[in-house]
């Protein structure tokens, strides 16, 4: 290990402590991150500046003005209360409907950040009209979208096959990764999830925002009426966004073009005026996810990724025991993932995973989506995958209320795909 990812590592650790001390806002605590990666050498200047112009920071913050833009119009409220009549009035049946929602979105759409960012708005609304905080819900209901993600044989699942493909073609292994994968190895999920979100989920969430949230719902009576133009503009715009992100990549438009153009248009259509767009960018939380994504790539460039990947290859070189391998390569990528983009830490673990089936006669089929579900089960620091900012921002959760609420179910995910993955898609 050189000086400068020792350095880097440092840095890393600090930044926690400040994080989970709470003394400064969080926007602060991820600037001065950066700051410091630049000042060490441990990120070059030109590497840090780009972090501000990140996809997913755009599409973070876009998505909030459009989605203040939605909750401006009338829609929301009638969407509202047509769920909560079609409930009967029942909370829970009415979370439930969000949740299942949400699965299927997840499924559907490549992002879980994306997912969530459609999603979060009707369930702030739902939390208003039952008077119920959304830091009760928020967390759950993110976490629904993360965990729930890549199951189904649509969206990610594609995308992320073919990427194992590619691997394991490379390797001349003649094996073929289909979509299906995902399915047969990480089903249960779909049920699992929603119902850990439906009832422990909500228990174990904080009664009340521990930090501001970042976009707030104004009630019916508070609203300012639109003109019949300005507020059907608000409606088209929103799920015109969502239509570009389900048709973005056949037609070579970007989720984070798809938001920025929808909130150029929520500005330009009078849905919400300038100074109302401003209002609702989620500035601290920002700044936050810009100083997460430095600190993931600096661990990254700094080579600690790839030394602990050739460590494990080592050591795992004479496990001929099926689910001793699972827990390992479920293990060590889910740690580096709350660390580390989630996305980087499975391209980093796939060609390791085939290298080491490959040594010791294992097929490695299972292993790529264990890796792949150990990356969608890192909910502990916004680091992992551009959903979480955007569910803390959501919820007013901070460093700490995110720990409190996923060490559990990440264990219980962690053991049960272990069991069930090595059972269903074995390695021997």
């Amino acid at each position: 290990m050189n000086a400068t990812m020792s350095i880097c590592i440092i840095i890393f650790v600090i930044s926690l402590v400040l994080y989970g001390m709470n003394k400064l806002p969080m926007g602060v605590v991820g600037i001065s991150t950066l700051l410091a990666l630049v000042f060490t050498n441990c990120l070059d200047a030109k590497s840090a500046l780009t972090y501000f112009a990140n996809n997913n920071v755009i599409m973070m913050a876009s998505m909030f003005v459009v989605s203040a833009g939605l909750s401006r119009t009338s829609l929301i409220d009638k969407f509202s209360h047509f769920i909560m009549r079609l409930t009967g009035g029942s909370f829970k049946r009415t979370y439930a409907c969000y949740l299942v929602l949400a699965v299927i979105l997840t499924n559907l759409m490549n992002s879980p950040g994306a997912c969530f960012c459609v999603v979060f708005p009707l369930a702030a609304q739902m939390c208003k009209d039952y008077d119920i905080s959304p830091s009760k819900i928020m967390f759950p209901l993110g976490l629904v979208c993360v965990a729930c993600c890549c199951i189904l044989p649509f969206g990610a699942s594609i995308q992320e096959s073919g990427i194992f493909q590619g691997f394991l073609d490379t390797s001349e292994t003649g094996l073929t990764f289909r979509p299906l994968e995902y399915t047969i190895g990480r089903w249960p999920i779909l049920i699992l999830a929603p119902l850990w979100a439906w009832t422990i989920g909500y228990k174990i969430a904080p009664e009340k925002p521990i930090i501001p949230i970042a976009m707030t719902l104004a009630s019916s009576s508070e609203k300012k009426a639109l003109n019949a133009f300005a507020d059907c503009a608000g409606v088209v715009i929103f799920f015109g966004v969502i239509v570009l992100f389900f048709l973005g990549n056949k037609i070579g438009v970007a989720a984070w073009q798809a938001c920025l153009l929808g909130a150029v248009l929520t500005v330009i259509c009078g849905t919400l005026t300038g100074k109302e767009a401003i209002a609702a960018l989620p500035i601290d939380l920002a700044c936050m996810l810009v100083g997460a994504l430095a600190m993931a790539g600096a661990l990254t460039a700094t080579g600690a990724g790839d030394i602990i990947g050739n460590v494990l290859a080592g050591v795992v070189g004479n496990v001929k025991n099926g689910y001793l391998l699972g827990i390992i390569f479920f293990a060590i990528p889910f740690v580096l993932t709350q660390f580390m983009q989630n996305q980087a830490v499975i391209n980093i673990f796939a060609p390791i995973v085939i290298m080491t089936s490959k040594a010791i006669g294992a097929n490695p089929i299972g292993l790529l989506v264990i890796i792949t579900a150990a990356g969608l089960t890192a909910y502990m620091t916004p680091m992992a995958t551009s959903a979480i900012p955007i569910v803390m921002g959501a919820g007013g959760y901070d460093i700490k209320s995110l720990v409190k609420q996923s060490w559990l179910v990440s264990l219980l995910f962690g053991l049960f795909y272990v069991v069930y993955v090595m059972t269903v898609l074995p390695c021997f």
